[in-house]
């Protein structure tokens, strides 16, 4: 089964968002949304969006459309902005809490827009926005730049396909589903003789966002996360396991 993503465009109808010379928030991340999810449908992956047009939705009912469609994860797409004009600069992705597989989401993301040109703020811890802490999957709120500044416009602007590009290529190499190039490495968390025992760990983890698989090795079952062609996504994967106190093995 292809991996479920929710694209959220932040804010909506009578909300704008942040506004900056007569540029909105709410028509950027509406635009930003449309084009990554193109990029990740022609990657195999099955798209739903919280909204597709100018429309209002709550913060709640984000959020609730995310846990109803029953997706794998939930990504915001906004717009910072500062109190003063040319302030602050760089795009900066927000977690409810740190640990799992939405700790590298965010990463991977910020690595992808810092080589568009942005520089990268980093994730930050929020607990009080409600498409972080209603959500039932893994979710990540991406703010792609300023836009109340200037410079910050002008890489979204100019090199806005890049952009959208960046969001995606940082969700791809985050989930792992069989679709595309078949990878090679893979984090072995688990070996057991008893396979009820594989399986409940598997479950465990495929709740907290990871793709898990769970396969025969000699008188053993093992379990098995992600699938990656690249060394160094598996391995930023296997800190955030062995953080959260998983014994942890690299295989290919």
């Amino acid at each position: 089964m292809a991996t479920r993503i929710l694209l959220d465009a932040g804010h909506g109808g009578w909300d704008n968002g942040a506004v900056y010379n007569g540029r909105t928030e709410k028509a950027d991340n509406l635009r930003l949304a449309l084009a990554v999810g193109e990029i990740l449908e022609n990657n195999g992956i099955d798209v739903v969006y919280t909204r597709t047009d100018d429309v209002y939705q709550s913060p709640t009912e984000k959020a609730r459309i995310g846990n109803m469609e029953n997706v794998d994860y939930f990504i915001s797409l906004h717009r910072n902005a500062s109190v003063n004009n040319n302030q602050y600069s760089g795009i900066q992705t927000l977690l409810y809490n740190d640990g799992d597989i939405k700790e590298v989401l965010a990463d991977n993301i910020n690595q992808e827009l810092e080589q568009v040109g942005f520089k990268n703020l980093g994730r930050s811890i929020r607990k009080d926005l409600a498409v972080l802490r209603r959500t039932n999957m893994p979710a990540v709120l991406v703010e792609a730049g300023f836009i109340n500044t200037d410079a910050d416009n002008q890489i979204f602007d100019e090199n806005f396909d890049a952009v959208a590009n960046a969001i995606a290529q940082g969700i791809l190499e985050t989930v792992s589903d069989g679709t595309g190039e078949k990878r090679q490495y893979r984090i072995q968390v688990g070996l057991f003789r008893n396979q009820d025992n594989a399986r409940n760990l598997a479950e465990q983890l495929s709740s907290m966002g990871y793709t898990v698989q769970v396969e025969p090795y000699g008188e053993y079952y093992r379990v098995l996360v992600g699938r990656f062609d690249d060394i160094s996504r598996a391995e930023r994967i296997e800190r955030v396991l062995q953080e959260d106190g998983y014994s942890t093995l690299i295989v290919m």
